[in-house]
């Protein structure tokens, strides 16, 4: 593809390394950026580098924060009493959006997956363990809402090995959720449905 200029194609490649996003879309989106007022691609690019450099992870249930605790963890309105684990915090977005669900998270950071290296000390399961292990700790239900997948069943099954010798009960997400499927892109009614048929988890 040829450039009308260098920057011209400094931007497109920079915004093409994007997921989703090949050379064609990164060229109608630079060019719709050079169109705009200098002052709104100024506040995009402040947003981008503050998004980099002042994102934190939640000490309590590592999902994205502005500050050491989440806003989710810090709100007393919230049910103390279960944990909700999730994959991403991509997941926990779309489990908030279906307002079907008002306990706490936990954020593991990914799944068990040995063809890709991730093993359990990768993810933050001990600091799971250690939440409900916690002398002032409320929970009593750990619902684990990890997508139908194999590496999926992996992590809840291990999980689920360490959770079994605590006193606290252990749910899973419905499988209103298709076999196979991610859990970002599952739609919210389905989800929602799910959240609130859980059962226990059988292993």
């Amino acid at each position: 593809m040829e450039y009308p200029s260098k920057l011209i194609e400094d931007a497109v490649n920079e915004i093409a390394k994007l997921p989703g996003i090949g050379k064609k879309s990164a060229l109608r989106m630079a060019l719709h950026l050079l169109k705009q007022d200098e002052d709104r691609t100024q506040s995009l690019a402040g947003a981008l580098v503050d998004l980099r450099t002042k994102t934190q992870y939640c000490k309590v249930c590592h999902n994205i924060a502005d500050a050491p605790v989440c806003s989710i963890c810090q709100n007393p309105q919230r049910d103390q009493s279960i944990v909700c684990v999730v994959e991403t915090a991509t997941d926990l977005i779309a489990i908030e959006n279906t307002s079907q669900y008002r306990g706490l998270y936990h954020v593991l950071g990914g799944v068990i997956s040995p063809l890709e290296g991730v093993s359990p000390s990768d993810l933050t399961i001990d600091s799971l363990l250690q939440r409900i292990q916690d002398e002032n700790s409320e929970v009593k239900e750990v619902l684990l809402a990890l997508s139908a997948t194999m590496e999926g069943d992996t992590t809840s099954f291990f999980i689920t090995k360490k959770l079994k010798p605590l006193d606290v009960k252990i749910t899973t997400i419905a499988r209103g959720v298709p076999i196979g499927s991610e859990l970002e892109y599952t739609d919210e009614i389905t989800l929602g449905r799910s959240i609130v048929g859980r059962k226990a988890y059988e292993g």
